[in-house]
């Protein structure tokens, strides 16, 4: 009786040694053309990043409401910082892109999982997210009482630059569920948003919370960076304090990166059995 085979393409047993990583730094690059097609410098400084630190300001004003200079320090620290996770959140968009645009099933048939290819989509939103949030805290935020000595500054960028590559790791699992549902597209990137901005210490103190939200705030690496750059502006020295918040929001970021790989071997698999990948749903 002759042996059964599966239709299915043993993709890993063929791939030459080092063809996700190849097709990692081809993926950049086409984002990084995505990006130059969507900007120019004028625009971008003008217009997105003018309108992000407007956001950031209007927060502050919030606090000047309150009689607050404290409120005004907080607000304006939690809006700069929540700049580079929502931004990083665009990841979701440019991902979807692949379907609308009917690219996805071509990229599904190629010879290259598909996960490395999404990995380095949309990379080009994390340094615009680390640009935005570093000129909102260190040139217009002395403006309202956010200062940083030179050594904090330096680790605060290094956090902001941390910030962004644990905040993809987690929109790159929210991009890999939504292509495979892309009436949410819209509901999860804005309902994350939301999310982030309640309950990870950017407007209220985690503690506001009951323990149960908490725990859900603790899945967003954000939650865990934002009190770094806290601590950074109060002057506390990087230390095992800092880093320890580091640290976690980098361990929450790899579990998030674990399941958006996962979940698009996933759909690149079942598109492949029965033909579900099309342009759209």
């Amino acid at each position: 009786m002759p042996e059964r085979t599966s239709s299915r393409p043993d993709v890993s047993t063929r791939l030459p040694r080092g063809t996700a990583w190849r097709a990692v730094v081809a993926s950049t690059r086409n984002a990084w053309a995505d990006f130059a097609a969507t900007f120019t410098p004028l625009s971008w400084t003008l217009g997105w990043l003018g309108r992000i630190v407007a956001q950031v300001i209007f927060y502050a004003l919030i606090g000047s409401l309150l009689g607050s200079e404290e409120q005004v320090r907080y607000l304006y620290i939690g809006a700069a910082v929540l700049a580079t996770a929502m931004e990083t959140l665009l990841v979701v968009s440019t991902s979807t892109r692949e379907r609308y645009s009917g690219t996805l099933p071509l990229l599904v048939a190629s010879p290259s999982a598909l996960w490395p290819v999404f990995l380095g989509r949309s990379v080009q939103w994390l340094p615009s997210g680390v640009a935005t949030a570093t000129v909102a805290l260190f040139v217009i935020g002395p403006g309202f009482g956010v200062t940083f000595t030179l050594a904090d500054g330096v680790a605060t960028f290094g956090v902001l630059v941390v910030l962004a590559i644990t905040t993809y790791g987690y929109a790159f699992a929210l991009a890999a569920l939504v292509l495979r549902h892309m009436r949410l597209r819209n509901w999860a990137t804005n309902l994350s948003y939301i999310a982030m901005m309640l309950v990870s210490g950017v407007t209220v103190p985690l503690t506001f919370w009951p323990v149960w939200v908490q725990w859900i705030a603790f899945a967003f690496p954000i939650t865990h960076t934002l009190v770094a750059i806290r601590h950074l502006e109060e002057g506390v020295r990087p230390g095992l304090h800092v880093l320890g918040h580091v640290g976690t929001a980098v361990l929450v970021s790899l579990v998030w990166y674990v399941i958006g790989a996962v979940s698009l071997q996933r759909l690149a698999a079942s598109g492949r059995r029965d033909g579900s990948i099309e342009f759209a749903e």
